[in-house]
């Protein structure tokens, strides 16, 4: 499965604790803030998509 952080505060400790991987995505220009969760999510899909595409897995 999927986990999105909150805004600004990300995952909690437990949360954490519980993934077998966690990414952080870089803002260009960290005076920014965070990206709004449903924005972090797209860009995390659309990477997952495209790197399947790449390999040629279409599932």
């Amino acid at each position: 499965g999927l986990v999105i952080g909150a805004e600004g505060s990300g995952l909690r400790r437990l949360v954490r604790e519980g993934c077998d991987f966690v990414a952080r995505l870089p803002m260009a220009r960290p005076e920014a803030g965070s990206f709004n969760a449903s924005v972090a999510a797209g860009i995390v899909l659309y990477e997952i998509f495209r790197q399947r595409q790449a390999r040629g897995d279409s599932t």
